[in-house]
């Protein structure tokens, strides 16, 4: 059932995403602006997240930003439907106009030892997906939406006619694959901005405040002497994207986990920095604290 359900849905949005782009954007302005107005979840978020990332930024540029943010991110919503109901071969050819890095890329993958794509969420990384699945082998980590049915959709819209993205939970079973994976030189995709499980982290700092950080990526990579590399979509106009790789600090993998977390958020760091209104500022990701407290979750009364 949740399969059938997922298709549904999937026919529906295909509808949707083949509207022509100026319809899209102009129902990302609309959507922006409604979460403003009525000051929606995502308004919300992203201006406590703003508040505690930015306390020194003067209040009328914070709000610039906000309003900002929240553009961008209903753009990124419709921008993604184009890119699940086109083929991928033709979002690439017309959105993706400049690939800087490349080389980079194809070197951590002649040597032999495996790669880590450690993609923020910046941009689009929808985009940045199909890159590099038009481009390797490739496993991706994902974390599970509650609704089976979720699940379900987002499996049938990433998935790719030529099979070479395989899809992996964030499980025990999942990580032993992802590590397989890597010591035969092949190429895993990593979201390292989310929060993980209690548990599968620790705190680091992030935008000046203690932040629970993964420490997977940095375990797989010692574990198995994998490359690290950085990679975004950066947008720099309407339907248009740069691809950007770059190499991760050596002390990525350090074996202090705080060290190699505290690298790991600042490279994410300078990535949202190029341009604050691309980042994903409407996650909560300062929900655990330090002192294991719940009371000092500065989204509890959101």
């Amino acid at each position: 059932m949740s399969e059938l359900l997922a298709r549904l849905l999937f026919a529906s949005i295909a509808v949707l995403g083949r509207l022509p782009w100026r319809m899209l954007a102009a129902s990302g302005n609309a959507l922006a602006r409604l979460w403003q107005r009525l000051d929606l979840r995502e308004s919300r978020v992203a201006r406590r997240n703003l508040n505690l990332a930015f306390p020194q930024m003067p209040e009328a540029e914070r709000e610039h930003l906000h309003c900002a943010i929240l553009h961008a991110t209903a753009h990124q919503i419709f921008e993604t439907l184009r890119l699940w109901t086109r083929s991928p071969a033709e979002n690439l050819r017309k959105m993706l106009v400049d690939r800087t890095g490349v080389e980079v890329f194809d070197a951590a993958i002649a040597a032999g030892r495996g790669v880590i794509i450690a993609a923020p969420h910046y941009g689009n990384w929808e985009l940045l997906h199909q890159w590099l699945a038009a481009h390797t082998p490739l496993a991706i980590l994902y974390r599970p939406p509650e609704s089976a049915v979720g699940e379900a959709f987002l499996r049938l819209a990433r998935a790719d006619a030529a099979g070479r993205v395989t899809q992996v939970r964030a499980e025990a079973a999942g990580i032993r694959t992802l590590l397989k994976c890597l010591r035969e030189g092949g190429v895993v995709g990593i979201l390292p901005d989310q929060q993980p499980k209690r548990g599968d982290g620790v705190f680091a700092p992030f935008f000046g405040r203690e932040a629970y950080t993964m420490t997977l990526l940095s375990r797989l990579s010692a574990r198995s002497g994998a490359t690290v590399l950085f990679a975004y979509c950066e947008r720099i106009g309407p339907l248009r994207f740069v691809l950007r790789i770059e190499p991760a600090p050596c002390d990525v993998a350090d074996a202090d986990t705080r060290v190699a977390t505290t690298v790991l958020n600042a490279a994410v760091e300078a990535i949202a920095l190029r341009d604050p209104a691309q980042y994903q500022w409407t996650y909560k990701r300062y929900t655990l604290h330090p002192s294991g407290d719940r009371g000092f979750n500065p989204y509890r009364d959101l």
